[in-house]
């Protein structure tokens, strides 16, 4: 089955419990199709850079999935149709990378940067 990488960022005046049971939904929704998540991660809330519905931030949350088309296409159509979910990007990737995203790790962990000019 094809893999995908899933965030999606949910309004900031929820919990942080309430942004955790989105993913546990999620999850779930592709389960019921056919498909599986193989890992998620809850990045916290954090600024945006615009305005998204009068908000200034908004709870990020990671999925890497293992699921037939259909399964992620009715999974993105429910948090479309969510009130709660503001944004959903979906990436069809070859492998899942190993460990944590970039997000969740140090910054000691993360390759050197180039030096600025």
């Amino acid at each position: 089955m094809p893999l995908y990488e899933h965030v999606f960022i949910a309004r900031q005046d929820l919990s942080n419990t309430q942004a955790e049971s989105l993913i546990e939904h999620f999850s779930t929704v592709l389960a019921d199709n056919g498909g599986k998540v193989a890992d998620s991660e809850y990045w916290g809330v954090k600024t945006m850079a615009y305005k998204i519905n009068k908000n200034r931030k908004g709870h990020y949350a990671f999925l890497r999935s293992d699921a037939p088309a259909p399964a992620v296409q009715e999974m993105e159509r429910l948090m479309r149709l969510h009130d709660d979910v503001m944004r959903v990007l979906t990436i069809k990737v070859d492998e899942h990378e190993e460990g944590p995203s970039v997000q969740m790790q140090k910054r000691e962990e993360r390759g050197e940067r180039r030096e600025r000019r």
